[in-house]
């Protein structure tokens, strides 16, 4: 890639196995270190995550997610394949899932950087859509943020067109995001602007100052490869697209 590459990202998913939630909670302080010496790494965040598809006051100590941007895939593959940080996750994990993936827009900034710049010079046209949404929460707003946004994300397990989801975080409560693949622009695009529920925390947001930082991202979806609750999402998604 050179600097004009759109930005590889990839979102790993990791299932702690039963005994090793410990060792699970530890790596959200200890691995950062670690990922800093990794080649070719340019961005990197550690997430826990809720239960349920998307924000969550609730933590699920039993999945955990690791964001990055590289400067080639060629990087991306070596550390996923052969790194000694991922050998110790899969020591400790009962099944991991990556998706690779390029940006096809970014608005916002991630503590204070655009770590989804470049994007592609393409457009979405149609197909299966990878989106992120992230913020820091201001203080004040924490208790109508937990009030109103757990519902918007309830809203999830009936959205139509929705392959999967989870609710991440860097901090419990006030640094969020949400990972969600949609089968389609439109049927995205029909949640966040025809649900009622989403309509009023889009509101919410503006009117009353939730965020001191925010960033959605739209992606196009490279690949798909181990399991997350057993299964690989989209698997037959990617299947379906190459024919």
């Amino acid at each position: 890639m050179n600097a004009t590459s759109p930005r590889l990202t990839t979102l790993t998913l990791f299932g702690i196995r039963s005994g090793h939630i410990r060792w699970g909670l530890a790596q959200m302080g200890t691995s950062g270190p670690k990922l800093q010496q990794v080649p070719g790494l340019k961005f990197f965040k550690l997430l826990g995550s809720g239960h349920g598809k998307g924000f969550s006051i609730k933590p699920n100590f039993r999945r955990y997610g690791l964001l990055c941007t590289w400067e080639s895939e060629a990087a991306a593959d070596a550390f996923l394949q052969d790194s000694g940080l991922m050998g110790e996750y899969k020591n400790h994990t009962d099944e991991v899932w990556t998706v690779k993936l390029l940006p096809f827009q970014s608005h916002g900034r991630w503590d204070g950087v655009e770590p989804f710049a470049p994007a592609l010079a393409e457009k979405y046209e149609s197909g299966p859509i990878v989106v992120l949404t992230r913020a820091s929460i201001n203080w004040r707003a924490l208790p109508n943020f937990w009030r109103f946004v757990p519902q918007a994300s309830m809203a999830l397990d009936a959205a139509d067109g929705l392959l999967c989801s989870i609710g991440l975080g860097e901090l419990p409560l006030v640094r969020q995001a949400t990972f969600s693949v949609w089968e389609s622009g439109e049927a995205m695009m029909a949640y966040a602007y025809k649900n009622p529920l989403h309509q009023e925390v889009m509101r919410r947001t503006r009117s009353e100052n939730w965020y001191s930082e925010e960033l959605f991202a739209r992606f196009k979806l490279i690949s798909s490869q181990g399991t997350w609750n057993g299964e690989d999402p989209l698997e037959h998604v990617l299947a379906k697209a190459q024919l």
